[in-house]
């Protein structure tokens, strides 16, 4: 549980090997039996942020029933978008966000269409990669059906075009395929295609998503940037599970396993720390991003023989590149983190001198 900044207020551990749409009664629950102690948070309705697996039809009305506010990601396979009625939520790095908010009457709730050009380019890239394949092996059965030794009966045919539909699902769905049967010799003479996405779904609207909240009153910047304190989560914790070790768990007992996992909340809480100053100042990257633009920097030892044969080691932080001064100066950390450190080995009397400079 987060507050409206983004910050850990409560956490949990559950069972594993449990469906997760069947966990969000029994999370909720937990926590209005600790809404009742005002030291942990304030007993009142907070809003529910989920994505698409825990999102069932059942889960939303229950949180209907139980009037509690919530932003999710909608299951529905219709998309929208115009972009003269959607606003900029988010422009950052060459890509850019937009949301256009409508009102859905029968449901009584806002459709938030959101579009993303980096989202958008990554499924395109991805559509394309799929369908050039599925073309390839269409054109290489096609022009089997005109050569010596190669796939010819009608039904062999079909059913090699439904393992490629099978093989390549994704893409298929686009297109409609027509197979030419010569009744005479029982051989397939033709194969054609047409690709058409369908209207108003995700093949017509790359890059586009649909949120759905209960908040009629919200502005479309605050309904997405919302939602995406649980993508930030999820990307942070992706991220410490390895940086930490946290995966895989090798432990039993589960006292251990808990505080095992407690590590991460603790990692997260810290986290967002520095992310919460940054962005202060306008520096809102991601986590990963943040570690990339930092990697440049590093503490070096370099040793050196003199002439009487004592060795010498000097230990310090190279120069910080502007971007990652830039950082620093937001959260007031110096650019050479760590002390000049010079030693010096006599070799005759294995005298250790330490300096710092």
């Amino acid at each position: 549980m987060l507050d409206s900044s983004g910050f850990p207020k409560s956490s949990q551990v559950f069972e594993g090997n449990v469906s997760e749409s069947s966990t969000l009664k029994k999370m909720i629950k937990g926590l209005e039996r600790k809404g009742r102690n005002p030291n942990i948070f304030e007993p009142k309705k907070a809003t529910i942020v989920m994505d698409a697996g825990i999102a069932s039809d059942d889960n939303i009305e229950w949180l209907k029933e139980n009037k509690y506010p919530y932003i999710v990601v909608s299951r529905k396979r219709h998309r929208q978008f115009d972009e003269d009625e959607a606003v900029v939520v988010k422009q950052d790095h060459g890509y850019t966000v937009k949301a256009q908010k409508v009102i859905d009457s029968e449901k009584n709730e806002v459709l938030l269409y959101c579009h993303s050009t980096q989202r958008a380019k990554k499924e395109l890239a991805i559509n394309n990669r799929f369908t050039e394949r599925f073309e390839e092996a269409l054109k290489h059965l096609e022009a089997g059906l005109h050569i010596k030794d190669r796939l010819k009966k009608y039904d062999k045919v079909l059913e090699k075009t439904g393992r490629l539909k099978q093989k390549y699902s994704k893409a298929s769905k686009l297109y409609k395929i027509d197979i030419s049967k010569d009744d005479k010799s029982g051989n397939a003479v033709k194969l054609s295609w047409t690709r058409k996405a369908e209207p108003d779904t995700k093949d017509g609207f790359p890059g586009v998503y649909c949120l759905r909240t209960s908040h009629k009153d919200l502005d479309e910047n605050t309904l997405w940037r919302t939602y995406t304190m649980l993508t930030d989560l999820e990307s942070v914790f992706r991220s410490l599970k390895s940086e930490l070790g946290m995966r895989p768990v090798f432990h039993q007992v589960t006292e251990r396993i808990t505080g095992h996992l407690f590590i991460s909340v603790l990692a997260y809480h810290l986290v967002h720390c520095i992310r919460y100053r940054l962005k202060k100042v306008d520096i809102d990257t991601g986590w990963s991003g943040l570690r990339e633009q930092l990697a440049g920097q590093n503490r070096t030892t370099v040793s050196m023989r003199c002439k009487n044969d004592d060795i010498v080691h000097v230990r310090k932080s190279s120069r910080p590149e502007p971007r990652q001064q830039e950082i620093y100066s937001a959260l007031g950390i110096s650019f050479h983190p760590g002390e000049t450190v010079k030693r010096v080995i006599n070799k005759s009397s294995a005298i250790t001198n330490k300096l710092k400079i």
